[in-house]
């Protein structure tokens, strides 16, 4: 008998196959039972009369709720089912009969969700998080390879600090201070003028304590990279990218976006290129509609929204003041006081999702920048040589995971989109 896996049953309509899973939901007319299993890939229910499998009837009245199962039986499509098939089994085979199991099919509270991720993320709409973000991630991957990136991995420990001393976790590496990665930009560069276009992709730590909705101790990125490519080509770049990951995503997870309630037609009807204004257009927007905002200042969480409520598909925020930038971002040379700079913002108020650039490639001018910002010179010693052997133009950017796969999915919280997210309040799972 083949193990065929419920997403893949529509292909076997008609047939005996074999399903191995877990008991997600049953529920019993008394002389009906209807078994709805899960495998990780989909729902499929089992339906069995008493009076025809008398047998089987009394075997799976004391199967309990995520019991592992093993069943087999010929398999249609039924559109009135979860997942649009349906199974009567010829035989079940219980693998382990699960304890009494804490998350029923009633509402709870997140808090006590949370408590218990490692089994919160057996239910539908968690388990259609995951796939569809680990569709996310493979889209980035096939993107970048198709375009002749090659994937270079960066440390995880590090000696400097990339996006400022405030929000580091610190640790002690054998009686020396070493942080966890807040990115692997600058690693990426290096590797950018070995290899010409690279990529990196892994997790990333900011110990800034915000407990919003769109903040993770600990959250995934994707971080690319290219020798001679320029502001303009970097957000060509981002664009086609997210396109191509919105592409990904409507193709594969129909169903799933169904679980999740998803909005689909927001996403089919976003097309390129992605609309683009300037830091300042973006203030005097701001400015428009009524908020009280100073030229200088970086954008918050509700003036992310603000701004990109005015568009349907994601925007670029552009040339950012240079005072408020990373000290590797390279000014515009028509306008010194603001840098080639942008952050994506993603419709429906999710916010950023990629933010980049093109690099500093001077390096006078990068040495002036790193005193100014206070950071250690000895530290980036490595960094600065980067550009005192074969300078080029660079650019580059970096993509979160968490918060890419909350605005496709439609999901208010990011903890949401992560098997097991830190925030900050919370190490446990």
């Amino acid at each position: 008998m083949e193990w065929v896996l419920i997403k893949n049953l529509k292909n076997h309509s008609g047939q005996e196959v074999e399903v191995r899973g877990w008991l997600y939901n049953k529920r019993s007319s008394g002389k009906i039972i209807f078994l709805i299993v899960r495998d990780g890939s989909g729902l499929l229910q089992c339906v069995i009369a008493k009076k025809e499998q008398p047998e089987l009837f009394q075997l799976v009245e004391g199967i309990t709720q995520e019991s592992s199962i093993i069943i087999t039986g010929a398999v249609r499509e039924e559109p009135r089912s979860p997942g649009g098939m349906e199974m009567q089994p010829k035989d079940i085979r219980i693998i382990s009969i699960a304890e009494n199991y804490p998350i029923t099919l009633k509402e709870h509270g997140v808090d006590f969700l949370a408590e218990r991720r490692h089994l919160w993320i057996r239910t539908p709409k968690q388990s259609a998080l995951l796939r569809i973000r680990s569709t996310v991630e493979q889209a980035c991957r096939d993107f970048l390879n198709r375009r002749d990136f090659v994937l270079a991995d960066a440390p995880i420990i590090t000696p400097a600090a990339c996006e400022g001393t405030t929000t580091l976790f610190e640790l002690d590496y054998h009686g020396e201070k070493a942080y966890l990665s807040q990115s692997g930009q600058l690693y990426n560069e290096a590797a950018a003028m070995a290899l010409g276009r690279i990529y990196c992709f892994g997790p990333t730590f900011r110990a800034e304590k915000s407990k919003t909705r769109r903040h993770l101790m600990e959250f995934w990125m994707l971080e690319a990279e290219a020798a001679f490519f320029d502001f303009e080509d970097n957000m060509k770049l981002q664009e086609e990218l997210i396109y191509y990951i919105i592409q990904s995503v409507l193709e594969k997870h129909a169903t799933d976006l169904k679980i999740l309630n998803r909005d689909v037609e927001k996403l089919q009807k976003i097309s390129l290129p992605f609309p683009r204004l300037s830091y300042t257009q973006a203030v005097e927007l701001l400015r428009q509609k009524g908020r009280q905002f100073e030229w200088g200042n970086d954008f918050g969480a509700p003036d992310e929204t603000a701004i990109s409520d005015n568009f349907d598909a994601p925007v670029f925020v552009h040339r950012f003041p240079t005072k408020i930038k990373a000290f590797y971002m390279k000014p515009d040379p028509s306008d010194p006081g603001v840098v080639l700079g942008a952050d994506l913002l993603a419709p429906e108020g999710y916010g950023e999702i990629i933010g980049g650039g093109q690099r500093l490639d001077d390096l006078s001018l990068l040495e002036e920048r790193i005193r100014e910002h206070n950071l250690p010179g000895e530290a980036f010693a490595w960094y600065t040589d980067l550009r005192r052997y074969g300078t080029v133009p660079h650019s580059g950017f970096g993509l979160g995971i968490e918060r890419t796969v909350a605005w496709l999915c439609g999901t208010e919280h990011v903890r949401e989109t992560i098997p097991f997210p830190r925030t900050l309040y919370r190490l446990y799972p």
